[in-house]
């Protein structure tokens, strides 16, 4: 409920600043100006009339940049075919070092997309898992403008993931386990990011990431952001003791595996982050653009959990702590102004330490897209 108050509150804002960035009129309405003044009360006529101009200023001052450095999009309307390639990988360890990686195969989406100004949405088809049963299901959404942005994601991993290596100690061959089928690992994540573009009138996060303005000169700005996420994480270790024992044999499960990896577990924790990063947009030719940005964020984490294995050992696992996290975008962009056509990648990585068990998960997109813009402003 809170997230869809959110996106309410900032979708009127948005829309209200697209309209702004075109009406350039001094009036706000169309009504002549002494219509705003009610009968017999002047005073309160003039003051509704002052509060609308102070509003109708703030929100335009979302969409004002420096036009030496940026160019407006000229165009209404846009249409767009996207592929998207969702990557995930999780990184598992315990307080003896081992460790074992799991990511599933990376999905393969593509689809259509249409934008009024600010506003895009579209579909994209899975051709990866068409069919496949796995289950497998997520929803990425950012949006952009020259002041703020944000980001909402929701995924709910599917039954395929795989082994990618793991390290259970020296002298240990582990090169039979990679790339085993692993389906004990189930993960659910929500959440979403929210950031405050400072150098907005100059550095444009639209420019690169949503091609609804143009980066004319070279520039970056400082970032600051605010996080919510969710998080619910259930893994068999039974079961990846039981891939061991096939794949290593009944010696290394023996010595190994019984005396220190976790049997079950289930995490569950929220965390609430503040960021703080910067972007740069790197114009190095006529018509291109290469963006970089990065932002690290200090979550505090409210978990609970349970470690079930043959001793006490893990009995406490509710905690209450601070991890770094952080997010990477990067896109390179021709934009001639009606036709564009690119590549971006937005990367999420979280952390969860406890000095028995830790996990470190990563997620996120690599998108190739081209499009044309139409309609005249």
């Amino acid at each position: 409920m809170r997230i869809r108050l959110f996106l309410s509150i900032m979708f009127a804002l948005m829309s209200l600043a697209g309209f702004c960035q075109t009406e350039e009129s001094s009036a706000l309405m169309n009504e002549p100006e002494d219509s705003l003044t009610l009968p017999n009360e002047p005073a309160k006529g003039n003051v509704l009339k002052r509060k609308w101009e102070e509003l109708y200023e703030v929100i335009k001052d979302f969409s004002r940049v420096d036009k030496r450095y940026i160019e407006p999009q000229q165009y209404n309307y846009t249409v767009m075919l996207q592929n998207t390639n969702t990557i995930e990988s999780y990184t598992l360890s315990n307080k003896q070092g081992q460790e074992v990686v799991l990511a599933p195969k990376p999905s393969f989406k593509v689809g259509p997309y249409v934008g009024w100004r600010w506003l895009v949405l579209g579909y994209t088809i899975d051709f990866t898992h068409l069919g496949d049963g796995h289950n497998k299901q997520g929803f990425d959404f950012s949006l952009y403008s020259n002041q703020i942005g944000f980001d909402i994601f929701f995924r709910n991993s599917g039954n395929d993931y795989r082994v990618r290596s793991m390290t259970l100690g020296d002298g240990i061959d582990t090169r039979a386990m990679k790339n085993v089928s692993f389906d004990g690992l189930k993960s659910k994540v929500q959440g979403f990011n929210i950031y405050y573009i400072v150098n907005h009138k100059r550095f444009s996060y639209p420019a690169a990431f949503s091609q609804s303005t143009r980066q004319l000169i070279s520039q970056g700005s400082p970032l600051a952001g605010f996080g919510y996420m969710r998080h619910n994480l259930k893994i068999d270790a039974d079961r990846l003791g039981e891939l061991v024992k096939d794949r290593l044999g009944d010696e290394v499960a023996m010595m190994e595996l019984e005396d220190s990896t976790v049997h079950g577990a289930n995490v569950h924790y929220t965390d609430y982050s503040l960021s703080g990063g910067y972007g740069y947009n790197w114009v190095f030719a006529p018509q291109w653009l290469f963006a970089a940005s990065l932002s690290i964020a200090v979550g505090y984490k409210q978990a609970t959990g349970d470690l079930q294995r043959e001793t006490s050992l893990l009995r406490d696992f509710s905690f209450r702590n601070f991890n770094l996290d952080g997010v990477g975008r990067f896109g390179v962009v021709w934009n001639n102004g009606r036709w564009y056509a690119g590549a971006s990648a937005i990367f999420h990585t979280y952390n969860y330490d406890k000095s028995q068990f830790s996990t470190n998960s990563t997620f996120g997109n690599l998108n190739f897209y081209v499009g044309v813009n139409f309609g005249d402003r």
